[in-house]
Parts: C-alpha cells; sequence; structure tokens
C-alpha cells in the first residue's frame, strides 16, 4: 500500500471501524492459529489406552515450545511497532533497514534455540514436571516440533509486519493456511499413519512451514510497500538494540508464560499427573481468551503507533478507549462462559470421567482473576504501541515472576493444589488493577509531550 494510501487510511478514517477492520483479520487468524495445539490436545486426548498420559506429557511441552515462540516475538512485538511509528512518520528506509535487521536476528536465534535445548532435550523436560509414565510422551513430540523453530521464527515473527502495511487480510491468510493444514493432517499422521504424538508434532510442523513460505513471498513482493530485501538483512547495532529494548517486553511475557508452566507443572505432579493434565486443559482454555486478545492487538497497535509517529494525540486516545471496551468486555464474557461451564470444556479434551470432574473442580477458580485481564492486555499493549519500553517490561514481569511465582510456591506448600490454581487467580487479578493505576497517571502525560 502506498504511503499517502496508509496516511488515509491510518491519519483519516472513523477510529472504530478502522480499528474492527484491522483487528478481524488478526482475531480470526489468531483463533484459527489456536487450532494448533488445541486440535493436537485434542486427537491426543482421545487416543484409547494412553490418552491423559499423552495429553500430560504434550502438556509438559508447552513450556518449552512457549519459550522458542518467546524469541520472536522481539522481533515481531519490538520490530513491528518501531517500523509503524517509522512509516507515520515518513521514514519508508529505516523501516525497511528494521525489517531486515530483525530478520537477521531471527536467524541467529533459530540456531540458537535449535542446538541449546536439542542438546539437553531430556533434562529440561524433567525439569519441566515430566514423570517416568510422561516423559516418553514429551520427549516424542517436542523432539519434532524442535526442528521447525525456524518455521515458528517467521511466522510468529514476521506476520505483524503484514499489518504495518494495512493488510490485515493478507496476514489472516498465512496463518489460516498453516492451522487448516495442521486440522487436516493431524488424524492423518495420528491415526492413518500409525505415528501418534510424532505425528501431532510432525503435522504442525509441516503446517508451520507452509505459513512461513507464505509470508516470506508476501513480505518480499514488489508489491509490497514494507519490502524484505536481502539486501537490508544484517545487523545493525542501532537497530538491534532498538527492536531487543521494545521487544523485550512481549518476549518476558511470553518467558514468564514458560516459567510459569515449568513452576505449575512442578507443583502439580507432586499430587498426581491428573493434575498435570487438567492444568494443560485449563491452560487451553485460557488461550481462547488471551490469544483472539493478542490478535487484536496486531490490528490495533498498527493504528496507534502510526498515529503516534504522525503526533496525533486525539486518534491516539481514541484508538485506546476502542482498545479497551472490545478487550474487557470479551475477556469477561468469555471466561464468564467457562467458569460456569467447566466439564463441558473438559469433554472437548478427554473423554476421561476423572479428567472431567478435576477440570470441573478447579477451573472456576483457576480462571476468576481472568475475568478482568482485559484491562491489564489493553494498557500493556497499549504501552508497547506507544514505544514505551521500560514500562511494558515492568508489568510483563508484575503479573509473572513479581506476583504468581511466588504465590504458587507459598499457597501450594499450604493449600495443595488449591493453592496452585488460587495462585493463578490472585496474580491475574491483581495484575490487572495495578495495571490499570499505572496506566492512569502515564498516559496523559506521553499524550501531553506529543501535543
Amino acid at each position: 500500500m502506498p504511503q499517502d494510501s496508509l496516511d488515509r487510511r491510518f491519519l483519516t478514517e472513523p477510529v472504530l471501524p478502522l480499528i474492527l477492520g484491522m483487528a478481524f483479520p488478526a482475531v480470526v487468524a489468531q483463533l484459527v492459529n489456536l487450532l494448533y495445539s488445541i486440535v493436537d490436545r485434542m486427537y491426543i486426548g482421545h487416543i484409547p489406552g494412553i490418552g491423559s498420559r499423552a495429553l500430560a506429557g504434550v502438556g509438559i511441552c508447552t513450556t518449552l515450545v512457549t519459550l522458542v515462540s518467546a524469541f520472536p516475538m522481539i522481533v515481531g512485538g519490538g520490530g513491528a511497532p518501531l517500523a509503524s511509528i517509522a512509516m507515520g512518520a515518513g521514514q519508508k528506509e529505516k523501516a525497511e533497514r528494521i525489517l531486515g535487521t530483525g530478520s537477521a536476528m531471527l536467524a541467529f536465534f533459530s540456531v540458537v534455540l535449535v542446538a541449546g535445548i536439542g542438546t539437553n532435550l531430556q533434562s529440561l523436560l524433567c525439569l519441566c514436571g515430566a514423570s517416568e509414565e510422561t516423559l516418553p510422551f514429551a520427549e516424542e513430540y517436542f523432539s519434532c516440533y524442535l526442528l521447525g523453530t525456524p518455521f515458528v521464527m517467521v511466522t510468529v515473527a514476521l506476520n505483524p509486519f503484514l499489518n504495518v502495511q494495512g493488510k490485515p487480510k493478507a496476514a489472516m491468510l498465512s496463518v489460516v493456511l498453516g492451522a487448516i493444514l495442521n486440522i487436516l493432517l493431524d488424524p492423518l499422521f495420528l491415526f492413518g499413519f500409525g505415528l501418534g504424538v510424532r505425528g501431532a508434532a510432525i503435522a504442525t510442523v509441516s503446517s508451520q512451514a507452509a505459513s512461513a513460505a507464505l509470508i516470506l513471498v508476501l513480505l518480499a513482493s514488489p508489491k509490497a510497500s514494507l519490502r524484505l530485501l536481502p539486501s537490508r538483512m544484517r545487523f545493525d547495532g542501532a537497530l538491534v538494540w532498538r527492536i531487543f529494548s521494545l521487544g523485550i517486553s512481549p518476549f518476558v511475557m511470553a518467558c514468564t508464560e514458560s516459567l510459569v508452566g515449568f513452576v505449575l507443572n512442578r507443583e502439580l505432579v507432586r499430587y498426581g499427573d491428573i493434575y498435570v493434565s487438567a492444568l494443560a486443559i485449563m491452560q487451553s482454555a485460557m488461550q481462547f481468551t488471551s490469544i483472539p486478545l493478542a490478535g487484536f492487538s496486531q490490528g490495533a497497535n498498527p493504528v496507534i503507533s502510526y498515529n503516534y509517529g504522525h503526533r496525533n494525540a486525539g486518534r491516539v486516545r481514541d484508538a485506546f478507549r476502542v482498545v479497551l471496551c472490545v478487550m474487557c468486555s470479551f475477556t469477561c464474557v468469555l471466561t464468564g462462559v467457562m467458569v460456569l461451564a467447566p466439564e463441558s470444556v473438559a469433554r472437548v479434551f478427554t473423554s476421561d470421567p476423572e479428567l472431567v470432574a478435576t477440570v470441573g473442580k478447579w477451573m472456576p477458580l483457576f480462571l476468576s482473576g481472568f475475568l478482568i485481564f482485559g484491562l491489564q492486555r489493553a494498557c500493556q499493549q497499549t504501552f508497547v504501541a506507544l514505544g514505551q519500553a521500560g514500562i511494558s517490561l515492568f508489568i510483563a514481569l508484575l503479573r509473572k515472576v513479581i506476583l504468581l511465582i511466588p504465590l504458587v510456591i507459598l499457597l501450594s506448600r499450604l493449600l495443595g493444589p488449591k493453592g496452585v490454581f488460587m495462585g493463578e487467580a490472585i496474580a491475574d487479578g491483581l495484575c490487572a488493577v495495578l495495571c490499570s493505576l499505572i496506566f492512569a497517571y502515564r498516559f496523559p502525560k506521553i499524550l501531553k509531550r506529543i501535543q
């Protein structure tokens, strides 16, 4: 899209329809992308005879899957807003250098992760809570998944750069393509070829490869307003630092999710694998709320960043109001449904009566603090869109590292498994309140500065 077309769209269209139009394809893409893990777990949980143990093993892998996905978020979460701000300021060449530097960072991350995790996989899975019964399933799944790391890097990191160009439908298409392939390939590899858990991983990696290929084609196209050029794919020290300093917030958010998965699994495995399996289902349910919010952020953030780069404080304020209303309403309604009908959610993933009953007992407590999660997500993502690296990093650390992990460790010692689920609820609710107070203090100052 030419620069003047971007100006017309981001600077003059009514804010509400603009954000909804940008965000809808991204939300659809994230919902479909969520099917990567959901479909895997649905099929795995229904494998005759071993479903519950296999589900626990794959649930343990979530910690490492999240860790792998965290690194490309440095580039996507840091580079895309910076490129959007540069485009809003009319600095296209700088935006292309940001994209090229980010791509070089992805290649470096891929090599380091594959080598580092691959040589220590069994030890890492045991640290994540794998028992003698679940370790074989976890190792079988993740050893295949790890081979697809470069595809994960491209899909997660470079997809937001399509939104920067005002092309949310193209971004959606790249993700939907992979998800549909995954849905089709999962039963084929699991049951048709009899590959079991390994088949689920192969299906996921193949699907991510297709998504990554399409994204690269779209970004390299001469029609792209922000092109991925080979001549730009090199390390620029100043840009690496700027991308890293802003992208560290979504990176820490994802890493702390990985760390939390490690802590929760380690605490729960002491009470039995059934709790680890239940946690895998409850975290999947939580993703039904958090993943669409991430998609909405991908669509809304370019609007905020572009207008911030153009010093249009009024539209920045209006865009935040839309983000806040949508995120809070969505989170409250969807989480409320799952709190009221937890066993119905559990039956999607398993037919084991004991596992269904365990989820039904603990999910309402586990998700209760998540009812107001939209407050935190709206404020934090707006800070990212405005390039406020320090505040975004603090909020990312607040929820998981400062609040959740100490609460889970303390309460589990006092209350057993109930303490683990209660710790999640308290941390989610308290962080949402604190984040809102910080935003109410800082946001007017940021707007005043650009005015």
